[in-house]
């Protein structure tokens, strides 16, 4: 019990950190020049960036031979990198159509969505905290969606319904076959990313050069992305779906508290509601992790 406990605390800090590395990311799009004129492009570089990231890691992980890993690719990878490439391009089409409250909304929907397709394919029970938990999160961001989904564009917003559905997929399909390497999962994600955008501006002929100062954000924003995503991926070994994405909620609080503190320039500042709201969130994940008690063991991949 202490081990699977040991286990259970490694991954919890390991996701937890991933969900803070990501929260960064609204900062670094609200840099962005003429944004709205751009996601393609950005997305195109980030896409790059974070499958050169991954296949760096893996060099320095298993040595020349990390690309073997790629032999065993399986449909969970191809499923769990479309899915996941889904989620990067919605969400920067979400975040520069509307505010980054808002955006960062719909991203809380993701343990729901992780828990009923966890439970229906994976067959993954939810323990009495996390669905407690689930349940205070989610009055957390009713309480938030009070004043700012009223806010900007409504098609902003069903786009980052779009991006929470993509990552909560991505979340099941990583354990949805085991023995499948994860690091590779990502690395298809960014290919596809990558892909889909070069679709996109083909297909509306449009340039690909762009501001210097937004190719060096994609970049910067892929590195964070990739970190965190790392993380995650060596979390999700110990915990359920479910679970995983519940404690990447701490991308929603730590985005939106990001964009409104003046030290990074940008101003935009929540509501009371938003306030209250985040800090019931933050309470549901801290809960969640302490009152754990029953930890599963870790495969053995």
């Amino acid at each position: 019990m202490q081990k699977n406990s040991s286990y259970y605390l490694t991954g919890f800090f390991l996701v937890f950190f991933a969900g803070l590395l990501w929260s960064f990311g609204a900062v670094i799009v609200r840099y962005m020049i003429d944004a709205n004129q751009y996601q393609p492009q950005y997305l195109f570089y980030r896409g790059i960036s974070i499958a050169s990231i991954l296949c760096i890691y893996l060099f320095f992980k298993e040595g020349i031979k990390f690309y073997e890993n790629f032999k065993r690719i399986g449909i969970s990878s191809i499923i769990g990198g479309i899915c996941l490439a889904s989620a990067f391009t919605a969400f920067i089409f979400s975040i520069t159509m509307t505010t980054a409250a808002v955006t960062l909304f719909m991203l809380a929907a993701m343990p729901f969505i992780a828990a009923i397709v966890g439970y229906i394919i994976l067959k993954e029970s939810l323990r009495k905290m996390t669905f407690l938990a689930m349940i205070i999160a989610f009055i957390g961001v009713m309480i938030m969606i009070i004043n700012d989904s009223l806010r900007g564009s409504a098609i902003g917003a069903f786009i980052g319904f779009l991006s929470a559905l993509g990552f909560a997929l991505y979340t099941v399909t990583i354990r949805w076959r085991p023995e499948t390497p994860k690091f590779t999962t990502v690395v298809l994600a960014g290919l596809f990313c990558a892909l889909f955008s070069l679709i996109i501006i083909l297909f509306n002929n449009s340039p690909f050069q762009i501001p210097t100062k937004n190719v060096y954000l994609s970049l910067l924003h892929g590195s964070f992305v990739a970190s965190g995503l790392i993380l995650y991926s060596l979390g999700a070994k110990y915990m359920p779906a479910a679970e995983l994405a519940l404690l990447s909620l701490m991308e929603v609080v730590g985005g939106v508290l990001w964009v409104w503190m003046p030290m990074f320039g940008i101003n935009e500042v929540p509501s009371m509601p938003t306030i209250i709201g985040g800090i019931v969130v933050t309470s549901a994940v801290i809960m969640h992790g302490v009152g754990a008690r029953k930890k599963i063991a870790p495969p053995t991949t």
